[in-house]
């Protein structure tokens, strides 16, 4: 398993502060980047945490995350066999909505047929292939597998034009009247390639420090 450590180095602010004033002017603002990767270990429980947190505060998903836990006495993620041993009322009585229910014994099946590849497998994959592995798995989408790249896999060059929060902080940062179509941020991350996760997060803590 990967130890901790930081998700981006100095070669990536030196090349964003040199794309564009805009952004040397951000980064300069918000100084060296802090966010660390935290290993990925097991990707089906990655997944299932993953599924769980889907549009909830992080509050919220803890507690539901932890009553699915304890469904099965444990603080541990649930195993995929005890997941499909389980009924669907009584997941759901952890507070898992009934989409949720469905997408983590989708999940729970898939892993049980060896559907869901290890992170030794993942880590030999580009991220590309890794979305298309993953995003045919019942509630995981393109962007909930950008966040694993980023956050559990320290990816450097993941673009997830589909997030919201990038979007409405680019246009923040460009003066832009309405937030890009996920096209046109597409095309406006190119001068920072190869290093659009460091992008990525610079605009995420733009909008964290706004006052």
């Amino acid at each position: 398993m990967p130890r901790v450590r930081l998700a981006f180095d100095s070669a990536a602010t030196d090349h964003l502060r040199r794309s564009d004033r805009r952004m040397r002017a951000l980064v300069d603002r918000i100084g060296p980047p802090t966010l660390r990767v935290e290993p990925l270990g097991d990707p089906y429980a990655a997944l299932l945490r993953s599924i769980v947190y889907q549009q909830l505060t992080g509050k919220a998903a803890a507690t539901i995350l932890g009553r699915v836990c304890a469904l099965f006495d444990s603080d541990q993620i649930p195993r995929p066999d005890h997941i499909l041993a389980a009924t669907t009322e009584r997941l759901r009585s952890a507070g898992l909505s009934g989409a949720k229910t469905l997408a983590v014994q989708d999940l729970a099946r898939r892993a049980e047929a060896g559907e869901i590849p290890s992170f030794r497998s993942l880590a030999r994959m580009d991220d590309e292939t890794i979305i298309e592995r993953l995003t045919p798995i019942r509630g995981v989408g393109r962007w909930s597998v950008e966040m694993l790249l980023i956050f559990r896999m320290g990816r450097p060059d993941v673009w997830p034009t589909g997030d919201y929060a990038v979007r409405k902080s680019y246009a923040a940062l460009h003066g832009l009247p309405e937030l890009p179509s996920p096209r046109d941020l597409h095309a406006g991350g190119e001068p920072w390639r190869p290093h659009r996760s460091a992008a990525a997060w610079y605009l995420w803590r733009a909008l964290d420090t706004a006052t």
